[in-house]
């Protein structure tokens, strides 16, 4: 009887601390979501091999769509997550930010005929001084986040048309179409190569130097941090900048996946899906504490979501309805008040088993 008790504890403590993990939930729900579609088509998890126009060797079907557009939402999940983290509150700007790097890196290439090194380089100047100006008016102007980048979502679209007159560019090199298709020879989707490069160096930042410890201390207490030597506006001001970087990686991918651009509807409605993805990570949006791994499955699990509905053809303008039904459901379970009551409901029960 003592041992089955013990069982019971043990089992008790154990589903406890796994319920109050951060990476808990998004882990949960791509499972929920990975359960769901094998029940309602097993041929969701299809991987087709063929060739593309090309004659290049490509793998396809929905977990390769996941993971194609999902790496972009996870280059941007890094920069929100510490945005969120240290002002609190969120850019919405990083769509039009997107569309303005893209505008850039084709004004370099078809109007100067610069390498595409060159011209990703000048888009990411451009969209770290577009992040700085965000970060100028959040540190030191106090402005709230979403009003503060309010001003560069409603003109981005417009200042990236005006780089290239309200022309639309066509990049003719073929190979430039590789960074947002597949490198000749390898079959996975190159998005995916450049998200894994940036997740690995934003970690390694985080691991060797004290930017996470002082973003996170900043997002906690601000007047602390700054008693304790910190300067709270200039690592606010840098979290931008560093958006703004993961925006011009972005914006590299969006561009080449057409060798071209829309500047109305590229990235149309992404930054909402990248505030979801640092939502669903568990991450608190009024700033603090943040788990970027989590925020990167988070990405990928709100991309698991679009292809899920795209996949049971629920129409274009019905779909945020759909996501936002689903993600507040997911976002609302996420909320540690709740993972505490979850808990503390297990522990009930395990006790009345035992009793």
């Amino acid at each position: 009887m003592q041992t089955k008790k013990s069982n019971y504890t043990s089992i008790s403590e154990m589903l406890g601390k796994l319920v109050k993990q951060q990476i808990f939930i998004p882990v949960a729900a791509l499972l929920l979501l990975a359960i769901f579609n094998l029940i309602a088509d097993p041929g969701f998890y299809k991987i087709s091999y063929g060739v593309n126009s090309a004659g290049s060797p490509v793998l396809s079907g929905y977990l390769m769509t996941i993971l194609d557009y999902g790496s972009e939402l996870a280059i941007l999940a890094v920069g929100m997550t510490l945005v969120t983290a240290s002002s609190g509150g969120q850019d919405i700007s990083v769509g039009a930010a997107i569309a303005i790097a893209g505008s850039v890196m084709l004004k370099f290439i078809c109007g100067m005929n610069t390498p595409v090194i060159i011209a990703f380089l000048a888009a990411c100047v451009v969209s770290m001084f577009f992040g700085a100006f965000n970060g100028v008016l959040v540190a030191h102007f106090k402005i709230q986040p979403m009003v503060a980048t309010l001003i560069l979502y409603t003109a981005g679209r417009s200042i990236a048309a005006w780089i290239n007159n309200n022309e639309l560019p066509i990049v003719s090199d073929p190979k430039f179409a590789y960074l947002g298709g597949f490198i000749p020879g390898i079959p996975i989707p190159t998005p995916f190569f450049i998200a894994a490069a940036v997740v690995i160096i934003s970690l390694l930042v985080l691991r060797f130097t004290n930017l996470g410890l002082y973003t996170q201390a900043v997002g906690i207490n601000e007047s602390s941090s700054r008693l304790n030597g910190l300067n709270p506006a200039f690592i606010k001001f840098i979290t931008f900048v560093i958006l703004g970087l993961c925006v011009a990686v972005v914006g590299l991918i969006k561009v080449s996946r057409l060798s071209t651009i829309n500047y109305s509807v590229i990235a149309k409605d992404i930054e909402m899906d990248a505030i979801l993805a640092v939502a669903l990570g568990g991450n608190a949006l009024g700033g603090g504490k943040f788990n970027l791994a989590a925020s990167i499955i988070g990405a990928y699990v709100i991309q698991f979501l679009t292809t899920t509905l795209y996949k049971f053809n629920v129409q274009s303008d019905a779909l945020p309805a759909y996501k936002a039904v689903v993600v507040i459901f997911l976002v609302v379970i996420s909320a540690p008040v709740v993972r505490d009551y979850i808990s503390s409901i297990g522990k009930k029960i395990s006790h009345k088993e035992v009793a």
